[in-house]
């Protein structure tokens, strides 16, 4: 049975995002790391994040990575935001298009990465 690239890049993405979350958070624990810090270790978790879903999507759909890459992003900014307004009731902030900026170019980046690597 074959998966949906898109279901497989959403699977990596998410479990990318938990583990490097995790390991920011103990590195805060540990350190005299600010909070003000938060925003831009976010921002890199996330872009790292769909820069390997992406990859991982492109790879697996063969074609048109930028296309299915940039559509991983839509959905993962449209899953935290829906995470965000559920649980904390926070709109749409400028932290938020930020993210989606960022997590769909990265997204595309990933997924024209990963058509073009030889298997």
């Amino acid at each position: 049975m074959k998966r949906s690239p898109l279901l497989s890049g959403l699977t990596y993405s998410t479990v990318v995002t938990l583990v490097g979350t995790l390991l920011a958070s103990l590195l805060m624990l540990a350190t005299d790391l600010s909070e003000s810090s938060w925003l831009r270790t976010t921002l890199f978790i996330h872009g790292l994040s769909l820069l390997i879903g992406g990859f991982v999507t492109g790879k697996r759909c063969e074609s048109r990575g930028w296309y299915h890459g940039g559509l991983l992003g839509l959905v993962y900014t449209l899953i935290v935001w829906m995470i965000g307004f559920l649980a904390y009731d926070s709109g749409l902030t400028q932290e938020l298009l930020i993210l989606s900026g960022i997590v769909l170019v990265m997204g595309a980046l990933g997924g024209m990465i990963g058509v073009n690597v030889k298997k």
